[in-house]
């Protein structure tokens, strides 16, 4: 006989309050936006990872990057589209946060807000045209479409005010994809009342098989992750196991890329060995995951300890002719 368990006590969503976003105060706007200029290279290991990615672009190898919000909120946007524009990135994958400000700069020209403001009185997150995206996420899983596709497609053919420098918009105009990888709980837009969490699920697993399909081909190829802690290199792991596994079944291998990451955290010379378990670098996944174990058979890793608003321009200004 088939046991009944008692309804679960949920959370009511209709008793929030959501505002509408121009009340809020904004911490970024546009002034952030940089201008596409060369910068000097100074950074050895840039330049070496350059010199990879010219060649993986030469021979139709992927060119993968992750990257975390906060590269978003450096302002670096007119790089990034320009390096998809001349086929240096193959893949440009974000987590839910990285949507949500390429989709309000794209719509007001400006994004992020005082957590500790705001969540004082637990308005934090609840802005009411930031939950469109929302929208945005069931209609894509209604289609089954990703996420990353179907939020571009909005932004373009929903000519946002400032879509130019939306790297989704770009992503959808140049047929490159930008994947989102989201995990329940984490963004600002799950409070909202119109958020379906099974859209979300549909939408970003679509994206992580998109995302899977492009490492298919990063033998010779090059990984770059810019501030991603955790989705990054799990995600990567994660893809990396499922395209080493139909390569193996196929009498192929994936042994010979690059990967790259660059980050703030203060890592040692000698990088390229694992950190002991005793050790608190042992949990910073995109050392271990990185730089270590998916290379160790054949690949190569460089690390970079400084801001995204100086390692992105010179990245690109080292692919310069």
């Amino acid at each position: 006989m088939k046991k009944t368990s008692p309804k679960e006590e949920l959370f009511d969503l209709s008793k929030l309050t959501v505002r509408p976003l121009g009340e809020r105060t904004h911490d970024l706007d546009l002034s952030v936006i940089r201008p596409l200029q060369k910068v000097p290279v100074q950074l050895p290991s840039i330049r070496a990872v350059a010199n990879r990615i010219r060649k993986a672009r030469d021979k139709k190898a992927s060119i993968v990057l992750m990257m975390g919000a906060h590269v978003l909120r450096s302002g670096v946007q007119r790089y990034l589209i320009d390096l998809m524009e001349k086929g240096y990135i193959s893949c440009l994958a974000m987590n839910g946060a990285g949507l949500i400000h390429d989709y309000e700069l794209a719509l007001i020209g400006a994004t992020t807000e005082s957590v500790a403001h705001y969540i004082a009185d637990g308005q934090f997150g609840l802005w009411k045209e930031t939950g469109d995206i929302n929208e945005i996420v069931s209609q894509a899983a209604a289609e089954d479409l990703g996420m990353g596709y179907a939020a571009g497609r909005a932004i373009e053919e929903g000519s946002l005010p400032h879509r130019e420098i939306s790297v989704l918009a770009a992503g959808y105009r140049l047929g490159i994809p930008v994947t989102i990888h989201v995990g329940i709980g984490y963004d600002i837009v799950h409070e909202h009342p119109n958020c379906n969490g099974a859209a979300y699920g549909a939408s970003s697993y679509t994206d992580f098989l998109k995302y899977t399909h492009v490492m298919e081909r990063l033998e010779g190829g090059v990984v770059m992750n810019f501030g991603s802690s955790i989705m990054g290199p799990e995600v990567y792991l994660k893809a990396l196991a499922m395209v080493r596994n139909v390569a193996q079944s196929e009498g192929r291998s994936i042994r010979h890329f690059a990967t790259l990451v660059c980050d703030l955290v203060e890592l040692p010379d000698n990088f390229r060995q694992e950190a002991p378990r005793t050790s608190p670098g042992y949990y910073y996944r995109p050392w271990k995951t990185m730089l270590v174990r998916t290379v160790a058979d054949g690949g190569e890793s460089f690390y970079v300890r400084a801001p995204h608003a100086d390692t992105l321009p010179q990245l690109w200004s080292a692919l310069q002719p």
